[in-house]
């Protein structure tokens, strides 16, 4: 159902079950799948496609160009999955040429009121981004990851799979997958121990990677922590997402704890 108010553009793909509310405004490469809802005065811009069960509230901003200076104008694309909820005033930019050319959301995601999420960004399932928080471009939110009220995420940073952010933290380095980070400029405060009980992670599991993560972060030569490391904590299934992490990229500095 499309309000008589809102302004579609003919070419865009809508489904017959998805609802635009008045005012609303939708380009003409924009696609909404079945059971997606778009209430009044948001604006749905470039090549996006919206995926099923998604709901946006009023002036959202969605799919708009980037704030790139080297943005010229190229085609490039913003994909947001299912069953999300992307609330008032929250912004999500088209991605770059340079970037890869797209801006990816994955699945049933909480995006609170004003956060911001730049171009060539990958976010992806089960998150939670509160509200005002701010995402630079080519950033990399894993899984399950919840980021606080008025964080700012500095550009190309990645934020590993169930990790906490604080809020007003200010993001400079790389989190560890189920890390907890906090501060003016982050630092590392453990491990996201609720977060992984909520998701039934054993007992032993769960002191294994806190065994490790000891181990890791016993002194500042975290490559050498990690050869030193033993073979049984190396082949825990959660120890292992922590060192391929670190691993990825070894230009990429990474949050440590605070030095005593």
């Amino acid at each position: 159902m499309i309000h008589e108010t809102a302004i579609v553009d003919k070419k865009a793909k809508i489904s017959d079950s998805a609802v635009i509310g008045p005012y609303s405004i939708i380009g003409p490469h924009v696609k909404i799948e079945d059971g997606s809802e778009i209430q009044s005065h948001v604006i749905l811009q470039g090549d996006t496609t919206i995926g099923k069960n998604t709901k946006i509230f009023p002036f959202a901003s969605i799919g708009t160009s980037p704030q790139d200076l080297k943005y010229s104008g190229e085609q490039t694309k913003l994909e947001i999955g299912n069953n999300n909820i992307i609330r008032e005033y929250v912004t999500i930019n088209i991605g770059t040429r340079g970037g890869g050319g797209i801006t990816k959301i994955g699945n049933s995601n909480l995006i609170m009121i004003g956060a911001h999420i730049a171009h060539d960004c990958k976010i992806g399932n089960n998150t939670v981004i509160a509200n005002s928080a701010a995402i630079a471009g080519h950033a990399e939110i894993a899984d399950d990851v919840i980021i606080g009220g008025n964080c700012g995420i500095q550009q190309f940073t990645r934020i590993g799979k169930m990790a906490m952010i604080g809020g007003m933290t200010a993001v400079s380095r790389d989190v560890i997958p189920y890390g907890l980070s906090f501060g003016n400029r982050n630092y590392l405060d453990g491990i996201n121990l609720v977060g992984l009980r909520r998701k039934k992670v054993s007992n032993k599991e769960i002191l294994a990677l806190l065994e490790a993560y000891k181990e890791i972060f016993k002194t500042n030569s975290l490559h050498e922590n990690l050869r030193k490391l033993n073979e049984t904590l190396k082949s825990n299934i959660y120890v292992k997402e922590v060192i391929d992490f670190i691993n990825q990229d070894k230009k990429r500095p990474i949050c440590t704890p605070l030095s005593k």
